[in-house]
């Protein structure tokens, strides 16, 4: 940094200080550490590796003119010129590059000339190694026409080849770190289990975040005898993979209590003492749907969770009351089932708050506009919740959304409709 200091070719001056005859410090160098801090911070603007090679070129253009680009050694690709600014004719032959980095390595060198020669004469080539706490992955390569590259030059493209290789690295071990995420969520988002075929069920799940694939919603379905299947929904508090790791234990308890065939307020009932005997278990809400197509009904019980709403043959859609018991994890219990009719001519719509709830407004705003959505008399599941996505801007939601939607094969005998 010094000798950067001292490309600008004049001796500090001195000025008289107010008292005791002490000279203060010359004034321009603020301006010089305000201009390179200014240069540093225009390099590494985001987890963009490409986008960093791009930022250290176009400063290193800024700083001392030419043509500026970078080249990676190693990794078993063929070495190249990427991320190249000014004119690329300026730039030495790959191989004269490649032969001053071993050179600098060798030598241990910030940065080395490249004697090379274009047009039948000699031109100013420089190779600034592009790495950080011994972390190599490739170098700057600068060229110009006239005059050859000053020390303190060298200097100032070290220190920005150093903050560019110092991004890189960060950037590589946040897409390695990303892999792995992604991995294990994969690995979590379990697919819910296959219903009776004498029910038709669509699910949809959206994690809110550009890079999540899974959070802390979740649907799941589980064959019953007699032909019934249970459809829940839940909703772990929190979001990313701390949540989504305690959907998993969840979903996990589900499966083993409802193996045991109980209504579903007494599943309900099982999971909240298994998930309250865990300090560190994450609250939940949960709706859970006994549907029983040979009786033409669905019985449900909730753990906190918002109410389902039930399609009629004439696509209008209304809420089905349900009392709701204290979130899964609490150890309160209290939970009730509802039985409603349920026939072929009807969907049975379950959902988590994040498909109607918004920032600042009331959660019943938000269910009244999925009430008033509208759908063809002949929807199928998959239609169905394609419409409830698009109406209520799930795209843009501000949680994780789960939706599930069932409709009955067959009109079970003595089904005329909707009622407790």
């Amino acid at each position: 940094m010094a000798r950067w200091f001292q490309s600008f070719h004049r001796p500090p001056r001195l000025w008289p200080a107010a008292s005791g005859g002490v000279p203060e410090r010359d004034l321009a160098v603020p301006t010089r550490l305000a201009a390179l801090r200014s240069a540093l911070a225009r390099i590494g603007t985001t987890l963009d590796e490409g986008k960093t090679c791009a930022e250290l070129t176009g400063e290193a253009l800024r700083q001392v003119g030419g043509t500026a680009a970078v080249l990676w050694v190693g990794g078993g690709a063929v070495a190249r010129y990427e991320a190249v600014k000014g004119d690329p004719a300026l730039l030495p032959a790959v191989p004269r590059a490649l032969a001053a980095a071993r050179e600098a390595n060798a030598l241990e060198e910030a940065a080395s000339a490249i004697p090379y020669a274009s047009a039948g004469r000699a031109r100013p080539a420089l190779w600034v190694p592009l790495a950080t706490d011994g972390h190599p992955y490739g170098g700057l390569v600068c060229a110009r026409e006239r005059a050859p590259f000053t020390p303190a030059e060298a200097e100032l493209l070290g220190l920005l080849a150093e903050r560019a290789a110092s991004h890189i690295r960060h950037a590589r071990k946040h897409e390695r770190v990303s892999g792995i995420v992604g991995n294990l969520q994969r690995a979590l988002l379990a697919e819910p289990g296959r219903p009776h075929p004498n029910l038709d069920v669509a699910i949809r799940y959206m994690p809110v975040g550009q890079s999540a694939l899974v959070g802390g919603d979740w649907c799941e379905t589980v064959r019953l005898h007699f032909g019934r299947t249970l459809l829940v929904v839940g909703d772990v508090m929190g979001h990313g993979l701390e949540a989504a790791v305690d959907m998993t234990a969840y979903r996990s308890s589900l499966r083993y209590i409802a193996s045991a065939d109980l209504p579903p307020h007494r599943v309900l009932r099982q999971l909240d003492d298994t998930a309250s005997a865990e300090a560190d278990r994450r609250p939940a809400t949960c709706l859970i749907a006994r549907v029983d197509p040979n009786r033409g009904q669905v019985t449900l019980a909730s753990a906190g969770h918002l109410p389902p709403v039930v399609i009629d043959g004439q696509g209008r859609t209304s809420l089905l009351p349900v009392p709701v018991g204290p979130p899964l994890g609490t150890g309160l219990g209290g939970y009730e089932p509802a039985t409603y009719r349920l026939d072929p001519t009807q969907t049975l719509v379950l959902f988590t708050d994040g498909l109607v709830e918004h920032r600042g407004e009331d959660i019943d705003h938000g269910l009244d506009r999925l009430a008033g959505v509208a759908f063809a008399a002949t929807a199928g599941v998959e239609d169905v919740i394609d419409t409830v996505l698009a109406r209520l801007d799930a795209r843009h939601a501000e949680d994780d959304v789960a939706v599930l939607a069932a409709q009955l094969h067959d009109r079970a005998p003595g089904a005329d409709g909707l009622g407790t």
